[in-house]
């Protein structure tokens, strides 16, 4: 492996404008190609918008969705990746020929798609199917995967991807800034944003404080240290449907350091140099090799009836 020039995004994207959310897309491409990057991430449902799709039917859900690697916008993301050179991560709402709907994070080069994943534990409409197994793939030397959103809640994905061999995992959210019964946490007012140019410093205390970064904090940088892999966030700052949303899409080294973060109030993307040295150097590589599962293989593997709780979504 060589080191290798990664970016990650934010944005605001518009409900169910993919035409709008492909230009920008296409825009923090170009930012990022010009800074020398050969990857760059954006976040979960970037193509589609998210947080809107809890109040579609079925019927709207199958309208917004695509079959891929077939539908227009994976034809598009390959042009501006062949465009720039570039690999891109993105996501969007995908149907299959039996009307089963996905909720779908892809990487795409100028070859065309180089892998997809199905979030294994999707929330924001009942009629979107769950994944069914983990997504690990070679992008430019690195063995790479993808976790969306609550998949990384379950610290056993995270770990269980590592044991598949992936170096990176990129991690797209629409998260942060949402109730729940930890201390601090709660909408942000999307007044705040209406008024960032005339006030920054009070979203800028929102967006840092316990609704948003400080929580983020307390979890993410643990995820890329304790497995010793690159996390590779991604978040959409502004408006999504109804929601304020604080960005901060970062990239973590395998020590749990952050290497790179959006600080703009407003699209951004940043980029920084990954190195192969970091993930047999970093503590979690020792830590993976020590373990030993006959302790725990039965515990871990208990029969468990999932249940999925969301807390804004279900005292909403």
């Amino acid at each position: 492996m060589d080191k290798l020039k990664i970016s990650t995004a934010q944005f605001e994207n518009k409900s169910g404008d993919k035409k709008y959310n492909l230009s920008v897309i296409e825009s923090l491409t170009e930012k990022a190609a010009a800074e020398g990057s050969k990857v760059i991430a954006f976040h979960e449902c970037s193509i589609t918008g998210y947080t809107f799709a809890q109040r579609l039917s079925k019927k709207q859900m199958l309208d917004l969705a695509e079959p891929v690697p077939e539908g227009e916008s994976i034809a598009e993301l390959t042009r501006i990746a062949q465009k720039y050179d570039m690999a891109i991560l993105a996501g969007l709402f995908e149907k299959d020929e039996n009307d089963n709907i996905f909720k779908a994070y892809v990487c795409v080069d100028k070859n065309g798609l180089v892998a997809n994943h199905h979030k294994l534990h999707p929330f924001i409409n009942p009629h979107i199917t769950p994944g069914n197994g983990y997504t690990v793939f070679n992008l430019m030397g690195w063995k790479c995967g993808i976790l969306i959103c609550y998949d990384n809640n379950i610290v056993e994905n995270v770990r269980a991807t590592k044991l598949l061999g992936a170096d990176i995992i990129f991690m797209p959210h629409v998260t942060m800034c949402t109730p729940s019964p930890r201390p601090g946490a709660g909408f942000c007012d999307p007044r705040l944003w209406e008024n960032r140019e005339n006030d920054p410093t009070s979203l800028r205390l929102e967006f840092d404080g316990m609704k948003g970064r400080e929580w983020l904090m307390k979890w993410l940088p643990a995820r890329a240290y304790d497995n010793a892999i690159y996390a590779v966030f991604a978040n959409p700052i502004g408006m999504d449907d109804d929601q304020l949303k604080n960005g901060c899409s970062m990239i973590i080294d395998p020590f749990g350091d952050v290497i790179a973060e959006c600080r703009e109030l407003g699209n951004e993307v940043v980029t920084t140099t990954i190195t192969p040295w970091k993930l047999e150097k970093a503590g979690g590589s020792r830590y993976v090799k020590a373990r030993r599962p006959d302790l725990y293989r039965e515990i871990l593997g208990k029969a468990n009836q999932p249940e999925q709780k969301v807390a804004w979504k279900n005292n909403k």
